[in-house]
């Protein structure tokens, strides 16, 4: 049982370990995973903007102009009943077969685009005449949502957080032997039990701002080019709800992921091996029984998130049956069991970090 003197030692510790969890020069990539889905949000953020302004620009033609678009009308008579086009292609197109003649049959192809301030509309023509008409909306906010959940479960909790933890946590106690500059704090007056609480809340705090910080970022990226009606609309009702629970899956997520590393690399001389082992089995998750992947802790980081990670439309029904996640628990009892099996990671690591001996020769 740690006493309260002991935790204000562990804190102390891990005020001085902060600098080196926040700051190495081992860790620089992990910043880049963290803020690699931001880049992407922010990225297609600025090209709908660009767009929109583009399309402003060209001139914008009224809801009811466009959805009078039809195929079989003239496309000359189209462009000249609404002259505002964003776009306009023409090409010709020679087809393989030969006329009457000998010649080949050379056709006329017509792209124009139309904008009515939310949709955009691809009218295509052949030889003058309208031959479809595709209208979707430019800005998807329902489809973006999907994206965003889809990067964050798919890239964040399941590359992003693990090598990450990967990263902070296996140099807490492994790097420190690799720099043989443990001994130092095994010759101060401290428990190694308090020194483990204490490294670990460093790489616990520095993980958690870190990925917490970038699924924030992307989050916002994601909601920066939306109409401000259909945004302010998603956060007075379920819009912060859901940003919770994103930030306490990465949070639970560099929780759990973070004991377990912290404890291979005390244990293990080669903690990658099991980091590969944990990686094929959290990767193979949704191939799994409902009762082999409740044994992982991507399920129960899943069951925290808002909404299930999306399935692609063209994935066959027989794979999409059997990649299908389990029924997942309940938000408080997810939490729940991963704060217990992190107590009890960190029990068994501190049971070995009061047995470990340096031996810099064969490290």
């Amino acid at each position: 049982m740690i006493t309260a003197p002991e935790l204000r030692q562990a804190w102390t510790i891990a005020r001085l370990e902060m600098r080196r969890a926040f700051i190495s020069k081992r860790s620089f990539w992990i910043y880049i995973l963290a803020i690699f889905p931001a880049v992407i949000f922010f990225g297609r953020a600025i090209e709908l903007k660009y767009k929109e302004q583009r399309y402003t620009s060209s001139g914008t033609i009224t809801a009811a102009q466009m959805d009078s678009i039809s195929r079989g009308e003239s496309v000359d008579r189209l462009v000249s009943r609404l002259p505002k086009v964003v776009d306009d292609h023409r090409y010709e197109f020679r087809r393989g077969r030969r006329g009457r003649d000998g010649e080949r049959v050379e056709e006329e192809h017509r792209t124009v685009q139309y904008y009515d301030g939310k949709r955009r509309a691809w009218v295509f023509a052949r030889n003058g005449i309208v031959q479809d008409v595709h209208i979707r909306q430019h800005k998807d906010f329902e489809g973006d949502r999907e994206a965003f959940a889809g990067v964050f479960q798919y890239f964040y909790l399941r590359l992003a957080i693990f090598f990450g933890c990967l990263g902070i946590f296996i140099n807490l106690f492994r790097g420190e032997m690799m720099d043989k500059t443990l001994h130092f704090w095994f010759l101060s007056p401290v428990k190694r039990s308090v020194l483990l609480l204490g490294k670990y809340l460093a790489g616990f705090v520095a993980a958690a701002v870190i990925f917490s910080g970038g699924a924030l970022l992307a989050w916002w990226g994601m909601l920066w080019p939306q109409d401000p009606s259909a945004t302010a609309a998603y956060l007075s009702g379920p819009g912060y709800a859901h940003l919770f629970r994103y930030l306490l899956a990465a949070v639970l997520g560099c929780l759990g992921y973070g004991s377990v590393f912290l404890a291979a690399g005390l244990l293990l001389r080669n903690p990658i091996i099991p980091a590969v082992v944990i990686l094929v089995w959290e990767g193979i998750n949704g191939f799994l029984p409902d009762i082999l992947q409740k044994l992982s802790v991507l399920f129960y980081l899943q069951s925290v998130c808002p909404t299930p990670a999306p399935i692609e439309n063209d994935v066959p029904a027989v794979l999409r049956l059997v990649i299908a996640p389990a029924e997942p628990v309940g938000p408080v009892v997810a939490v729940f069991g991963l704060v217990m099996v992190t107590g009890l990671v960190l029990f068994a690591a501190a049971q070995a970090v009061r047995k470990l001996e340096i031996n810099y020769s064969t490290d």
